[in-house]
């Protein structure tokens, strides 16, 4: 039988306060990884996301982590080191809100801060964190993209241009550090189902599903699956994908 096993290996996941990422923590610490929490605002979540996890069983610290700044970042390396080591795994998820709006009228500060927090912030992971998994012949980039980036609908221009760039990023760097045995992927989800939702009585959205092949938005336990997937070594001979996890609503073509 088949079974995910990330005991011994330390994964960081950045933005692991948000939605999606205390799943994706969870989830991690439950394959048996060491999980280092990042938040950039809401250290409570964090710290109480990691005592949950230890308090399962499992091993998680909450840190202070600036994605779009490296000097952050590198301060981050060094107390990740003093606590248990370099990751063998970095999910690269969190991102800057912002509002929503057509091209004609959304600020430049909305496409500055995609810039930074999607494709700065694949940059500056890849410059901190890359060199040890080189050195040990072994690692795993998984990066949080969106099915936004497929669509190319009404409002997500500074969303799917920092998404976009972001791809290009891993792609490249996919084909540079692949031959030491490091991979590159990512996730990209649907309109997910979260904590958020279910609080909400929301988990529903009749006139999306209707165009979801499966009929249905997805979970963010769903999503956490194929990032532990990819973080396994299951996953070995994968890299440079582009994992859609929505049902079918964007399918990439060959």
């Amino acid at each position: 039988m088949l079974s995910i096993d990330l005991s011994g290996r330390l994964a960081l996941v950045t933005g692991g306060s948000g939605e999606l990422g205390r799943v994706m923590a969870r989830t991690l610490a439950g394959c048996g990884a060491r999980v280092a929490v990042t938040y950039l605002k809401n250290h409570d979540k964090a710290a109480r996301l990691a005592a949950e996890i230890c308090q399962s069983g499992g091993s998680a610290h909450a840190f202070y982590a600036d994605v779009t700044d490296k000097g952050s970042l590198l301060t981050l390396r060094g107390e990740l080191q003093a606590w248990c080591g370099d990751p063998d795994i970095v999910v690269n998820n969190a991102v800057v809100q912002y509002a929503w709006k057509p091209v004609l009228e959304q600020e430049a500060s909305a496409y500055e801060s995609q810039f930074r927090s999607c494709v700065m912030h694949a940059v500056n992971v890849a410059q901190v964190f890359v060199p040890a998994m080189i050195a040990r012949r072994h690692g795993r980039i998984i990066a949080i993209n969106t099915e936004c980036a497929m669509q190319n609908a009404p409002t997500q221009s500074a969303y799917t241009a920092g998404k976009r760039g972001m791809d290009g990023v891993l792609r490249v760097l996919a084909r540079e550090i692949g031959i030491h045995q490091v991979t590159v992927n990512q996730v990209a989800p649907g309109w997910t189902v979260s904590e958020r939702d279910r609080l909400a009585g929301s988990e529903h959205n009749e006139a999306y599903e209707r165009g979801v092949p499966l009929g249905r938005r997805g979970t963010d336990q769903e999503i956490a699956h194929v990032v532990a997937f990819l973080a396994s070594d299951l996953a070995s001979f994968i890299t440079g994908a582009y994992v859609p996890v929505c049902g079918g609503n964007v399918m990439p073509a060959i």
